[in-house]
């Protein structure tokens, strides 16, 4: 083969990697990201370090976030900062829905996932002309496949403007902006009425409430009479020893990764929803056997992760992703390792499911 000829043909072999190395790698679905999209949400470029470094400060003790009142007030700010630096690698990676499932045999992680918001619809008997409510909504991967599953109307809140943006884009793409509405704000004082839906649920999300009780009054508040909600929470199960060094490391460890004031035990639950007038329906760890593992998606090889990291630091490198991206993705793939561990040792569960009622009663001396 002549000099010039092996140059050419070196060339295209490098340019068609690049391409798909860089253009192609990353897009979790059709309609999902690629990873020359990565933004930090409404955060400037120039921002996005300090923004990293604010953050990784605020959440280093978890326990105390959620103790301290002044610190309790700034929590909702900073879960803003998170979503804005992770909602695009979660979609780069992840997909629509920001949640776990649990795996099911002969199924993918997609198709689990569209099964696990299902159930969410059929626990709370949404159906044609109900409005139902999507506290923590996301970009709304579960609201678009509960409005599609149900036929109801799906409200969804979320704190970041950038994933309102994100939500109402795949919401009208996926043709379902007449059924999904999308409202920025915080689940913790909701911009609405009083016993105005029929129903609520949350996936994953009031995990972020320094208070869980207050999520859950106001939950109770916008509910009509008799209606029904379902949360999937994080929580520490039984197994979980506050003694042991390795337990602790790791809930911490899930905690700083994720913006969450300190995870709640799963004992404590129930009592909290009825604390604030909810009957307990039904309440369950949906991880258990004969469920199969959530954590599966999280056993990223070696190879896979210095692979996006490779990645990451070259879109850096040129300027198509801001600086600190890089900060964000090795946190990340931190947080993940400590969540495998969680879930193999068992002594942490992201979808402890328990599914409360507003009695009919509730409503008396509210109108």
């Amino acid at each position: 083969m002549e000099w010039s000829t092996a140059v050419w043909t070196g060339g295209v072999a490098v340019a068609a990697a690049v391409y798909w190395f860089v253009w192609v790698m990353g897009a979790a679905e059709v309609k999902g990201k690629s990873a020359v999209d990565l933004k930090m949400g409404s955060i400037s470029d120039d921002k996005v370090k300090d923004k990293y470094t604010q953050y990784w400060s605020f959440f280093r003790r978890p326990k105390e976030t959620a103790t301290n009142a002044s610190s309790a007030e700034k929590v909702p700010a900073f879960v803003d900062t998170f979503y804005n630096l992770v909602t695009d690698i979660y979609e780069w990676g992840w997909g629509q829905s920001f949640h776990f499932s649990p795996s099911v045999p002969g199924r993918s992680h997609r198709e689990a996932t569209r099964l696990h918001e299902e159930r969410v619809a059929d626990l709370i008997t949404a159906r044609p002309g109900h409005r139902i409510l999507d506290v923590g909504c996301g970009v709304g991967g579960p609201m678009r496949a509960i409005a599609a599953h149900s036929g109801s109307q799906v409200v969804g809140i979320t704190i970041n403007e950038y994933q309102v943006a994100r939500a109402r884009a795949h919401n009208k793409k996926a043709g379902l902006d007449s059924k999904c509405e999308v409202v920025c704000g915080n689940f913790l004082k909701m911009p609405f009425e009083n016993a105005s839906f029929d129903g609520a649920y949350s996936i994953e999300a009031t995990c972020h409430a320094p208070h869980l009780e207050d999520v859950y009054a106001e939950v109770f508040r916008v509910l009509k009479p008799g209606a029904l909600y379902v949360s999937y929470e994080w929580v520490t199960t039984p197994l979980y020893q506050a003694e042991n060094p390795e337990h602790v490391e790791t809930i911490q460890g899930i905690e700083r990764g994720d913006a969450l004031p300190g995870l709640r035990a799963e004992d404590d639950i129930a009592s909290i929803a009825k604390s604030v007038g909810f009957e307990v329906v039904q309440e369950k760890d949906l991880a258990l056997p004969p469920a199969g593992p959530w954590w599966t998606r999280l056993k990223m090889g070696r190879i896979a992760y210095w692979r996006n990291h490779l990645l990451v630091c070259v879109l850096t490198a040129l300027r198509i992703a801001p600086k600190g991206v890089v900060e964000v993705h090795e946190m990340l793939y931190e947080t993940a390792r400590h969540l495998t561990n969680g879930g193999e040792t068992g002594i942490f569960t992201p979808m402890h499911m328990i599914l409360c009622r507003k009695p009919v009663k509730a409503s008396e001396e509210e109108n």
